[in-house]
């Protein structure tokens, strides 16, 4: 065999491309002697060691290795990637695909594919359709080497999956959903049977990385109410499990203030234009109005009305993390300046002013994509994380031990610069919540407001 390849065959080592058995194997029968073929391998492991200073995050103390001779196992994701959501969804796939190379592409001796599926539909503008979810899901459980489905970016979607997936036993983490009644009951918020409804097992398989919004909402009536002095808040949402959820959560704490609420509306998201409804609640009188929505659900369109007859300096514009990202701002365009925008965790110009694992993500991904990464990305990459530990503590491609091994996760030093850990509900104990504003058409990070 030539030197070339041999190099080759080392080449492939390092990259977890063959396992450690079979490169001494091919290398020996290559002619490389025994003492190099030691040698080379244990240079490789070296080398897994000094890995980016993003794979610093974790729950510490967890070794992990490039062998991939057991075999292999299939990680997949689902949520929208086209439309509304042609920069959102697939920042989030590569925040994922670049986890998993930082990590050698092997986790408890098996190598790690990864598939990403969309569960949206052009006709949705991108967003996602029941019967999408519902075909991606279905795929998964039945594939024998999946072991854990990260799914989905929208909470509508995760209430059709969590049975599915439930019933199959296997694991299904989200860094996106935030809709409370996924996990937990909240009287005024969740709907009557849920949690519940969506375990038919009786045994939780379903976990997410992010605050809920029964933290977002409540923040952002607190920093309305309280630091910006705002009394009268006229309420709209989508209609979306998400939408009208958070926006229901802000309406509790915001009337337990002393506020006033001066409407509680669903929208239309394929009306043509808002002018009449924008004008009727410009006759309330409000000093701030409230939208519960994601980008996908014509909210650009809402806040170009809206600007249109109410001016910035006289009613303030809050939203939720369902817009804090490039499609709504750019959608908007003048309309969204000086918008301002809650978010589950920190923006990626916050993570690189705290520097660190943070930075270092924010930095590389930036250069794998072109652009600055959607704010949510750095949660993919954190569950990724997540993922690839529980299968390294398992150590076997069983559906059961790795959900076991994902729920037990604690301790886990984020990106974000904190740790946190799982909860019986499946719900990170994490409750940071910071505030962004729409500048110069750019979405900057303010503070933390929880």
């Amino acid at each position: 065999m030539a030197k070339e390849s041999i190099s080759a065959l080392i080449a492939q080592l390092h990259m977890s491309k063959i396992s450690r058995r079979e490169f001494a194997k091919r290398a020996a029968a290559a002619g490389l002697a025994a003492g190099l073929v030691g040698q080379v391998i244990r240079a490789a492991d070296v080398a897994a060691q000094e890995m980016p200073e993003a794979t610093k995050i974790g729950v510490p103390g967890i070794t992990y290795s490039t062998d991939n001779s057991k075999g292999t196992i299939k990680l997949y994701s689902s949520w929208p990637l086209t439309g509304s959501y042609a920069t959102l969804g697939p920042d989030a796939v590569e925040a994922v695909k670049l986890c998993i190379a930082d990590f050698g592409g092997a986790a408890g001796g098996y190598a790690l594919s990864y598939e990403a599926l969309d569960d949206g539909v052009a006709a949705n503008n991108g967003g996602w359709e029941a019967g999408k979810e519902t075909e991606n899901v279905n795929k998964v459980i039945n594939d024998a080497e999946a072991m854990v489905y990260m799914a989905t970016y929208n909470s509508g979607a995760a209430k059709i999956s969590i049975p599915i997936t439930n019933a199959a036993g296997l694991a299904q983490i989200s860094y996106a959903n935030t809709y409370p009644g996924l996990t937990k009951a909240i009287e005024g918020v969740t709907e009557e049977g849920e949690p519940d409804l969506y375990y038919p097992s009786g045994k939780r398989n379903y976990l997410r990385v992010c605050p809920a919004d029964d933290i977002q909402g409540a923040a952002g009536a607190n920093w309305a109410f309280t630091e910006m002095g705002k009394k009268k808040a006229y309420i709209l949402h989508d209609n979306s499990l998400y939408g009208k959820g958070v926006a229901a959560v802000f309406q509790g704490r915001f009337l337990e203030l002393g506020g006033e609420v001066l409407g509680f509306e669903g929208y239309k998201a394929d009306a043509g234009d808002y002018q009449s409804v924008m004008a009727a609640i410009a006759d309330k009188g409000p000093d701030m109005v409230m939208l519960g929505a994601t980008v996908d659900s014509n909210a650009a369109k809402v806040v170009q009305d809206f600007r249109g007859v109410m001016s910035p300096d006289d009613v303030l514009f809050l939203g939720p993390d369902g817009l804090i990202n490039t499609a709504f701002v750019e959608g908007a365009a003048d309309a969204a300046e000086g918008a301002w925008l809650t978010f589950a965790g920190y923006t990626p110009d916050k993570l690189l002013e705290l520097g660190g694992p943070g930075a270092d993500y924010v930095t590389r991904i930036t250069e794998v994509l072109g652009h600055s990464p959607d704010s949510y990305a750095v949660y993919a990459y954190e569950t990724t994380v997540a993922v690839i530990q529980a299968i390294t503590v398992a150590g076997t491609a069983d559906r059961t031990a790795i959900l076991d091994a994902l729920w037990a996760t604690e301790g886990f030093v984020s990106l974000l610069g904190f740790t946190w850990s799982f909860t019986d509900t499946g719900d990170t104990d994490s409750a940071i919540i910071g505030l962004s504003q729409i500048i110069d058409g750019v979405i900057k990070y303010q503070k933390a407001i929880s």
